[in-house]
């Protein structure tokens, strides 16, 4: 008998508005509205003011913790949770599992920034180092939970998780309701996911995505998830390998556009940020900025337009480095 907590890392409901909602009453003790900033666009080449959520400001430095805990509190906030990450949603996993007094275990690739594992570890989670890409360290993970029958936390195909990244679209609708597009980056889809299932067709929603990760752009074009090659930047953040089936669902739904920006495009997003805001963004924060300051996304006049910086977990000591001096693919 499969123990009880450990289940399929896929379950067959999509989020709805409704589910956001709930996301938000059953989280909001436990994470924190992030600020959103009006600036004037002309610092970043644009002709119009630019909204920005800095959801890079949420505990643990990413929008992860919303999906987190609210898939581990309506699952009842069982003993064990175990989740496979690139970082940011093992810093998120093991974050929850600390202020709910549960244990974390969590998986990553070897090759996961050093700042991140660091984190992890610091939270009180037990960390396995486990192959080099997110797919391989996921299959380790879901082993270990059916093994203890802990409660797997997936980082984006999960309609809690899903919902728990719509609050971020929730709350931004509450922050700046006269908003026409809102642009995010995307690796596996669960923010995707609950932004579009959000919005719907209500607003214009832009998937950002870099040409080394073109998870959802794969996707959209071959009509179903696909396997990509994924590196460069920001893949430790955003190089899930291959859109979730929610998150997918979710965007074809709305009819979100998608559009790639190059390394080069992020590496600049990243640095005007710092530069104009001192706000220090990883590369995957700064990725759906990089459509606007490159061109690869560009709004009408009078376009009200915001950007979710979605995480801020990298090293702000390379911020002003060359892209070819940056550390190299995650994955």
């Amino acid at each position: 008998m499969r123990p009880p907590y450990a289940e399929s890392v896929k379950d067959d409901a999509s989020p709805t508005r409704a589910a956001i909602d709930a996301a938000a009453r059953r989280i909001e003790q436990h994470v924190r509205r992030t600020p959103v900033i009006e600036v004037d666009g002309v610092a970043f080449g644009l002709h119009e003011p630019l909204v920005l959520k800095l959801e890079l400001l949420q505990h643990t430095g990413s929008f992860k913790p919303r999906g987190a805990f609210n898939r581990v509190l309506e699952a009842g906030a069982p003993e064990v949770v175990v989740a496979a990450s690139g970082g940011n949603h093992g810093l998120a996993v093991a974050h929850v599992a600390r202020s709910l007094g549960r244990r974390a275990e969590i998986f990553v690739p070897a090759t996961a920034p050093q700042v991140k594992v660091d984190g992890i570890r610091a939270l009180g989670a037990r960390v396995e180092l486990v192959g080099s890409t997110y797919a391989q360290a996921l299959v380790a993970s879901t082993r270990r939970a059916e093994d203890v029958g802990g409660l797997v936390v997936h980082a984006y195909d999960q309609a809690a998780v899903v919902a728990g990244q719509g609050t971020v679209a929730r709350e931004l609708e509450q922050q700046c309701p006269d908003l026409d597009t809102v642009l995010v980056a995307v690796g596996g889809g669960g923010l995707i996911g609950g932004i579009a299932t959000w919005w719907s067709r209500q607003a214009q929603v832009v998937a950002v995505e870099p040409v080394g990760c073109p998870t959802l752009h794969a996707a959209l074009a071959a009509g179903g998830p696909v396997d990509v090659e994924v590196g460069g930047l920001a893949s430790d953040a955003l190089g899930a390998g291959r859109i979730g089936r929610l998150g997918l669902a979710a965007a074809s739904e709305a009819d979100v556009a998608s559009v790639l920006v190059t390394e080069e495009a992020i590496g600049t997003a990243r640095l005007l940020l710092w530069q104009q805001l001192r706000v220090a963004a990883e590369p995957g924060g700064a990725t759906a900025l990089a459509a606007l300051t490159s061109g690869a996304y560009r709004p009408a006049p009078g376009e009200r337009v915001a950007v979710v910086v979605c995480g801020g977990n990298a090293d702000p000591a390379d911020l002003a480095a060359p892209v070819s001096q940056r550390p190299g693919p995650a994955a």
